[in-house]
């Protein structure tokens, strides 16, 4: 009985460093980071394209971001992809996910 005992308290130790740890890696990762991933399909990973067509976006400065983002949700600015995206997002999350992108290094 004490061989069991002492069994299932090593395993609920071990659950529960193992919770401890996936927590501190959860709170790595800001909201702004993980929606951000979603541009990084046509914008390049960590917001690093080629050229071409599609900019890239690291280290794009963050107020003309918020505005050019904000104009796309609204209409203002036309687009065919990006004020679809836009509008799944609010205006906070999409100040957040400028401010995350301007971070980044070119």
């Amino acid at each position: 009985m004490k061989k069991t005992q002492s069994r299932l308290a090593k395993m609920l130790a071990i659950a529960a460093l193992a919770s401890l740890s996936l927590s501190a890696h959860a709170g790595d990762i800001t909201n702004a980071e993980l929606s951000a991933t979603t541009c990084f399909q046509c914008h390049g990973a960590e917001g690093k394209s080629a050229g071409g067509a599609i900019p890239p976006l690291a280290g794009y400065p963050e107020k003309i971001m918020v505005q050019q983002l904000l104009d796309f949700k609204s209409g203002k600015r036309p687009s065919t992809v990006m004020g679809r995206h836009m509008k799944g997002y609010s205006d906070d999350e999409i100040r957040a996910i400028a401010q995350y992108l301007g971070s980044l290094k070119p």
